[in-house]
């Protein structure tokens, strides 16, 4: 509860879910409901975040894989690609729940049933033999579902951003949440990685577990009627308005450019452990700076947001995150990796803040679980497909750790010149300004 009561208690702070002053005369009902909205937002962001395969259990699994398996860099990368393959198809849960609600509910019942689904393969994965591929299946099953659950929260949360004009303000809390899953999951993972795998499973699944009564608690929606016939036309016409999109597709392109750098996540893992032989324990310690760093970027984002329109912050995060990237150079010693985590938890979460307030900006009103999942979509595969890209280019053609840095860093230089290119129209407005009539028509029918 003092988790959530902190959470909207920032959401208040920045405006996002508070009244205009020509409607602070309404009703408290609206005032609550607002309220309610920012609990469950902020717990299924925690939640879904945090008991990922690939967060909490990272470090632990990553481990197991690396000692007990004894799998080289690139096939502990992909174990991680192909476990994670359900975020990207994400759209694909998008469009069904904006198009097929179920019971009337296009949020509530989809979010009811993908977490108690996941729940129950975490603790399928509590009694998996460790073997390579039985654990890889378990591991995307789990995925499968949290994706279903990461989407209809992601969907819940454009709807109110664009309803209130706050994408930027969004965007840091939604960081705020994601860096505070990684306060947790640094130490947390580091830890669970020196104890029994069991512990791993059973604690995801607890957290996951969270969003059941939350979400009976606190999620409430209009009833939608729809049979078969109904939602797929609806489905179709959310495909054909998506292709028009035009803004949501220069959004995506610079998304793209930005992830797709060749990795250094598992690459990392493995220096830290060989060469600069690091505990699990000072692995998470190097995740909780990252992260505190990251929070401190997204507070700095929330403030500058609204003096400062959106393409100077996407000149000002591109350019930091390249910086950043440059500092794994230096990555020789243990007082070294603190300060590049650091600089580097600040330097991309700047950077990712920004493509995240574009990508709701361009994300087309009612379409609002496909449109946002389709660029979360093409930030996944790019995550997960670069770090198995950057590890194989050490492993199997012998690139050195300070050349994939040097990939790393040129292909995020150069996102920054085609942020020019980016339509005046998403990005010459602060956060506090509301959207020009314009960009509202557009967004309705691009």
């Amino acid at each position: 509860m003092g988790y959530t009561w902190l959470i909207v208690s920032i959401v208040e702070g920045f405006d996002i879910f508070t009244m205009s002053r020509t409607r602070q005369s309404d009703s408290s009902r609206e005032t609550n409901s607002l309220t309610s909205a920012a609990i469950v937002i902020a717990v299924g962001l925690f939640a879904t975040s945090l008991a990922q395969p690939q967060i909490l259990a990272g470090i632990p699994l990553e481990n197991l894989l690396k000692n007990e398996l004894h799998v080289d860099r690139a096939a502990n990368a992909a174990f991680f690609f192909w476990a994670s393959i359900a975020w990207y198809f994400k759209p694909l849960a998008g469009v069904i729940t904006d198009s097929f609600p179920i019971f009337g509910s296009r949020r509530k019942s989809y979010l009811l049933f993908s977490t108690a689904l996941a729940v129950a393969c975490w603790i399928g994965l509590y009694f998996t033999p460790h073997d390579y591929h039985r654990l890889l299946w378990v591991a995307t099953a789990i995925n499968v579902f949290m994706v279903l659950a990461s989407t209809v929260v992601g969907a819940y949360m454009v709807e109110i951003a664009q309803a209130f004009s706050g994408s930027g303000r969004l965007a840091s809390i939604r960081d705020i949440v994601e860096q505070a899953t990684l306060i947790v999951s640094g130490p947390g993972a580091g830890y669970l990685a020196s104890v029994a795998f069991g512990w791993t499973a059973a604690l995801c699944g607890g957290v996951m577990f969270l969003v059941i009564p939350v979400t009976i608690l606190f999620l409430h929606e209009d009833r939608f009627r729809s049979d078969g016939k109904s939602g797929i036309s609806k489905a179709g016409q959310e495909i054909k308005k998506i292709a028009k999109a035009r803004y949501m597709w220069y959004a995506a392109g610079l998304m793209t450019l930005f992830y797709i750098a060749p990795g250094l996540g598992t690459a990392l893992f493995y220096k830290q452990q060989n060469e600069l032989h690091l505990t699990t324990q000072s692995q998470g310690t190097l995740q909780l700076i990252a992260a505190v760093t990251g929070i401190a970027a997204a507070i700095t984002y929330a403030f500058l947001c609204r003096r400062w329109n959106l393409r100077t912050m996407l000149m000002l995060g591109l350019g930091m995150a390249t910086v950043a990237d440059l500092g794994y150079l230096f990555y020789s010693s243990w007082g070294n990796a603190q300060r590049i985590e650091g600089f580097n938890g600040f330097g991309f979460s700047l950077a990712e803040l920004a493509i995240m307030d574009l990508a709701i900006r361009a994300t087309p009103r009612g379409s609002e679980g496909f449109a946002f999942s389709l660029m979360m979509s093409v930030r996944n595969l790019a995550l997960f497909g670069t770090d198995w890209f950057g590890s194989a280019l050490i492993d199997r053609l012998h690139w050195t750790f300070n050349s994939v840095v040097f990939a790393d860093a040129a292909t995020t230089a150069l996102a920054i010149p085609l942020v020019l290119l980016v339509p005046a129209i998403l990005v010459r407005r602060r956060d506090d300004q509301p959207p020009r009539p314009q960009l509202a028509v557009a967004m309705e029918s691009t």
